[in-house]
């Protein structure tokens, strides 16, 4: 795909007239996703101003350092004047002359760092400051059909990791060897960066978040795996499954592994237009608690995923808010029995106008290696 279709001129246009009709002057845009959807500019962050002034009326400006400029202009969608400040003078006088007068209200970044936060506020000591999320959140929550095919892209490439995993887990090595290996995969499939590595085995697959050890992985134990990385478009991958290496599980485990299973399934096929994400979280966690493992599944059932990895929408008991074709999210229920071990199973999934489409298309059955 091209990056004018990734990255469209007219989301500037569309930023701008979102940011008047949520009664702000302008947005201010530090390094990050909200930032690369606007320009496709990938920009660094650190503690020289990086800052895109996007006024609600009048033509938008980027601040960058000196030495940043060239990779600015490279930008595949930048498209608007560039403005740069060389080493040693103090940047934020730029900010307020891209503005047309002194804003009532601005939107920062929602991670623009505590510094620049408290400088935009000193030069600006008139204007309120809000979350630039309120006003780009509803750009990004429906992705464009060139998104979902940098999503399905990114799906694709995580999967090429999954099915190469009986070359690096069997028991003996530990979860950090593995890590290593997964990671160097992850790369090799077209990642330009990988973002985590959960390799958990045993006790350890009953911490969600667990991460990796030096502990070796046992014959037969559990293993989570939950692994993404982010693609040359921007666009990222998540997808986690469970394997049993070297032997067989546990007594009890294929049982409740059927049940995730089962739930996990079920949740994909709940996803349409117009249920909320309270109701597609319900439809994985009932076929859990029926089992009897309701306490067991520690945390929601997914996020939505694009230039972040967590993003809206989010399937959560109390949002209300209804799925709508494009929007994009992550099923990935989970059963932790703690001290013992752990499963979970995650797809990346986009909601159709008529149903859902998995973008993660490899088996979700227990994985015997």
């Amino acid at each position: 795909m091209g990056t004018d279709e990734l990255y469209p001129p007219d989301r500037l246009s569309a930023a701008r007239r979102a940011t008047a009709a949520a009664g702000l002057d302008a947005l201010l845009l530090t390094p990050g996703s909200d930032l690369r959807y606007l320009t496709g500019y990938d920009a660094h962050a650190g503690e020289r101003l990086t800052c895109l002034v996007l006024p609600a009326e009048g033509e938008p400006t980027l601040i960058v350092p000196r030495l940043e400029r060239p990779a600015a202009e490279a930008a595949p969608n930048t498209g608007v004047r560039i403005v740069d400040h060389p080493d040693g003078t103090d940047p934020y006088p730029l900010v307020v002359a891209a503005l047309d007068g002194p804003p009532a209200a601005v939107g920062l970044t929602d991670r623009m760092w505590a510094e620049q936060v408290l400088a935009l506020r000193a030069a600006l000591p008139g204007a309120a400051q809000r979350l630039a999320g309120e006003v780009l959140r509803e750009l990004r929550i429906r992705k464009s059909p060139a998104e979902v095919a940098a999503l399905a892209e990114a799906g694709a490439a995580i999967g090429e990791v999954h099915l190469r995993m009986g070359e690096w887990l069997r028991p003996g090595r530990t979860e950090v060897e593995v890590a290593a290996d997964i990671a160097a995969a992850i790369r090799a499939a077209g990642h330009v960066s990988v973002d985590f590595v959960i390799v958990a085995a045993g006790p350890n697959g009953a911490s969600p978040h667990h991460g990796t050890s030096g502990r070796p992985i046992g014959a037969g134990e559990p293993v989570v795996v939950d692994i993404g990385g982010t693609m040359a478009s921007g666009y990222r991958s998540d997808c986690t499954r469970t394997y049993v290496a070297g032997g067989p599980a546990p007594a009890d485990f294929p049982d409740y592994y059927a049940v995730l299973c089962d739930a996990q399934r079920a949740a994909v096929a709940a996803v349409r237009p117009g249920i909320t994400g309270a109701q597609a979280d319900a439809a994985a966690r009932e076929p859990i608690a029926a089992a009897g493992y309701g306490p067991a599944f520690l945390h929601r059932t997914g996020h939505g995923i694009g230039l972040d990895g967590h993003e809206e929408p989010y399937l959560v008991a109390g949002n209300d808010r209804p799925l709508e074709a494009g929007m994009a999210f992550s099923i990935e229920p989970g059963i932790y029995l703690s001290g013992r071990h752990g499963a979970r199973i995650e797809d990346i999934v986009v909601c159709t106008t008529d149903g859902v489409q998995r973008l993660n298309t490899t088996p979700t059955e227990l994985i015997a290696l």
